[in-house]
Order: structure tokens, then C-alpha cells, then sequence
């Protein structure tokens, strides 16, 4: 005859305290496994497809006896219908599982997808950009939500405060936003159109960028009176001050002259090469240097230890904010000799930016000059629209520029005469 097991009470199962495995009786294979008194767990004994199991059900006292005994007859129950107790509970777990990662909140995967695409920017600021636009305009509108649940109206709810009054703001947000999503939509964490999508959407919803969106030119200087400046920013010895000019001279953006290295320059040929990396337009670019631009860096020292043409005060490239600073401290000692013709009250005291002197080239270009539009496009490292066009002239502008850059500096040189008073009046056409 099968043993027959004493149906224990609560007062008795609470009294097993010495290590072993007890049966409790009231179920078939029901049993208390204790390790000490501080660790008791609940065991269901029992035959799964021919092989004797032990599943475990949860501790004791947390799970009382009558619960235990309540959870045994439907794992029972389970068996008898032909189903694996262990592999129903493991595949109801994954299933939790997978239901939690696919309610994953828009910060958790627009913070997924920074983190995913950050190494491939060349521009440190670009993720702290990004997270600070998500942050302030984003999040408090569906930041806790599922992503799965971001919705037009949200977008919507989003951009319309700032399309109007911050449009190149908003126009950013909406593609950052359209990115985030599309990376949901592949990781599987929501499905259908994309919200934020712009062409055949949005664009029927919200006014046209261009035609609302206030164009803000960096405040530039006539080129009339660049010759005073340089005249002006020759008095500094400063590296700074050198840098600068070196901007002035070939046309190029401050951060491709900040991180120039004697590497990129052929002083035989008089040509700088500027790699493809810090290029804006992915794009190797060659600068032809003027006779001046040469005199420069032949004048310049070099420092042991860097490579940098413009090292900052460590030897590595110069910061960001070095020019910028330099223009700012020109225009504040000039306003401060009574240099009143310096900063427009009517322009919000813009002071001229070295971005700016890139206008003053292609200002006098165009109105002093005869030289093609494609000449001066190509100086500039723009990109011309047709592309057959665009390759032709990288291929023969070269000689053309050196010429342009050439009677640049001359002109330059011819009018250098007066001081920086009076003369530093912006102009953002």
C-alpha cells in the first residue's frame, strides 16, 4: 500500500526548522525544503513526461500552506493536460519580458539610438545637441510614454509652439524625431507609418519652413574695409590673432584652420589640403595659398610636440571659442576708444563673427571680380547643385582659385590704411 502522509497544520509546518525535506500532506508530492530557519521553500514533487521533477513554487512563509497547497492542484491540473509545468512558467516569463522591452518609453530609445550613431559624428557637441533639444521640447510631451504609443498629435503637440518662432529649432527636432522613431520601428519596439515623417505628412500640417523660417547671416564686415582690420589684427602677435588672419586670407571656416597640421601643407606647391573629415561636406578640399597666406606660415613657430599649425596653449588644436573671443575683444576695445561705428544698435550689438569674413570674401568676389560663380562657390567649399558641373570644376578650378585667392590678398594688402575705429560696421545682407 502507498505510504500515506499526515496532513500537517500551519503550526506544525511553522515548527520545521531543522534542515531536510518534509512532506506536508493535503497534496500529492507537496513538500517544505529547509536549509535553516531563515531559508524554507515550497517544492511540488511530481512525474513530467516519465522523468520525476521537483518544481520549485516560492518561499516559505511568504507563500503560506494553504497557497502552496491551492498552487499545487493547478500544476496538477497542468500535468494532467499534458503541459510542462517548468517550460509554461519559463515561456510566461519571456513573454513579460518581451512585453516590458516593447514598452519602452521614447527617452529610453531616443537615448538607445544617440548612444548608437554617437561614434559616427565628428562633432562632439552633436549628441549633447541632441539630447539637450529632446530634453527641453520632447520629453515633457512624450518622454514616459511607449513609444509605441507616440502618435502625429504628439508631434504635433511638439513642433507647433516653435515652428513659427524657433523654425530652424523645430525643423531639426522633427528629423532627430523621425530618426528616433524609424530606430524604434526597426528594434521592433512599435510598428506603422512613422509620426514624424515630413514629405506626404507633416508638410500638409505645418506651414513650409522656408517660407516662415527667418534667415540669421552671421554678422559679417564690408569688405571695404577689411583692409583696416588686418591692419588692426597685425598689431597682435598673438597666435590667435595669426590663426585668424589665416581664416581672412584663404576663405576657409575657423574650425578647418583651428585644426590644420603642417601635414596639410605643401609649401612648394603653395596648396593646403583640408582631409575630407573636417570638411562640412565629407569632401577633401584644396585651398591655394597666396603669397601672403605662405609669408604667414612661414613666419609662424613651431611648437615641439605638436603638429597643429595653430596650437592652442597645450600643443593640441585651438579652442572653439579662441577666435570668437579675439573679434569680441577687438569690437569691445574699439567701441571702448569710441569706435562707434563698430557694432549697429539696430542689429542687437552683433559683433562680427569669424564665420562672418567668409561673407566679406564672397561679397567683394562678386561685386570687384570677374571670376565665374562657380570659382568663387568652389573657394568657399560649397557644393553646386549640378553635379556634372560640380565634378568639372573641382577638376579645373584649382589654378583659377589660386588666382582668385591671390588678388584677394592683394587687395587686402592695397587697402590696409586708417585704424579698426569707425570702420567695423556690420552688414548681414
Amino acid at each position: 500500500m502507498p505510504k500515506v502522509v499526515p496532513i500537517l497544520s500551519d503550526v506544525a509546518v511553522r515548527n520545521l526548522i531543522i534542515p531536510g525535506t518534509y512532506s506536508v500532506g493535503g497534496v500529492t508530492g507537496l513538500k517544505l525544503q529547509v536549509r535553516h530557519i531563515s531559508s524554507r521553500s515550497w517544492i511540488l514533487r511530481a512525474t513530467v513526461a516519465g522523468k520525476v521533477r521537483d518544481i520549485g513554487m516560492g518561499s516559505y512563509p511568504t507563500i503560506g500552506l494553504k497557497v502552496a497547497r491551492d498552487m499545487s492542484r493547478v500544476l496538477h491540473a497542468q500535468i494532467l493536460q499534458g503541459l510542462d509545468p517548468i517550460l509554461t512558467r519559463q515561456l510566461e516569463k519571456d513573454a513579460t519580458v518581451a512585453a516590458r522591452i516593447n514598452r519602452k518609453t521614447f527617452d529610453e530609445c531616443a537615448a538607445a539610438y544617440i548612444s548608437s550613431v554617437e561614434k559616427k559624428w565628428n562633432n562632439a557637441k552633436t549628441p549633447k545637441q541632441w539630447q539637450s533639444t529632446i530634453a527641453t521640447y520632447a520629453s515633457p510631451v512624450i518622454g514616459h510614454l511607449p513609444v509605441a504609443d507616440v502618435t502625429t498629435e504628439h508631434v504635433l503637440q511638439i513642433l507647433e509652439s516653435i515652428w513659427i518662432t524657433k523654425t530652424e529649432t523645430a525643423s531639426r527636432l522633427r528629423g532627430r524625431l523621425e530618426l528616433i522613431l524609424a530606430y524604434s520601428t526597426t528594434r521592433k519596439y512599435r510598428s506603422g507609418e512613422n509620426p514624424a515623417r515630413l514629405k506626404g505628412h507633416l508638410d500638409t500640417l505645418l506651414p513650409q519652413a522656408s517660407l516662415v523660417k527667418v534667415v540669421a547671416h552671421h554678422p559679417a564686415l564690408d569688405y571695404q574695409d577689411i583692409g583696416r582690420f588686418l591692419s588692426t589684427l597685425r598689431r597682435s602677435k598673438s597666435m590667435s590673432a595669426r590663426a585668424l588672419e589665416f581664416v581672412i586670407l584663404t576663405g576657409t571656416r575657423s574650425g578647418e584652420v583651428r585644426g590644420a597640421t603642417w601635414g596639410e601643407i605643401d609649401m612648394g606647391s603653395q596648396l593646403w589640403t583640408i582631409p575630407a573629415n573636417r570638411m562640412k561636406s565629407k569632401k577633401a578640399h584644396i585651398v591655394p595659398l597666396s603669397a601672403q597666406a605662405i609669408a604667414l606660415l612661414t613666419a609662424l613657430p613651431m611648437f615641439v610636440g605638436s603638429t597643429h599649425v595653430f596650437p592652442g596653449t597645450r600643443g593640441g588644436a585651438m579652442s572653439d571659442m579662441t577666435l570668437s573671443k579675439l573679434v569680441k575683444t577687438l569690437h569691445n576695445s574699439a567701441v571702448g576708444r569710441g569706435g562707434a561705428g563698430f557694432s549697429d544698435a539696430n542689429l542687437d550689438d552683433r559683433v562680427v563673427t569669424p564665420h562672418g569674413f567668409r561673407s566679406t570674401f564672397r561679397d567683394w568676389a562678386a561685386e570687384q571680380t570677374t571670376f565665374a560663380r562657380e570659382v568663387i562657390e568652389h573657394a568657399l567649399a560649397h557644393q553646386l547643385k549640378d553635379k556634372a558641373e560640380a565634378a568639372y570644376q573641382r577638376r579645373t578650378s584649382v589654378p583659377k582659385r589660386k588666382v582668385l585667392m591671390q588678388t584677394w590678398a592683394d587687395y587686402i594688402d592695397e587697402s590696409r590704411s586708417g585704424s579698426l575705429d569707425n570702420i567695423l560696421r556690420l552688414d548681414v545682407r
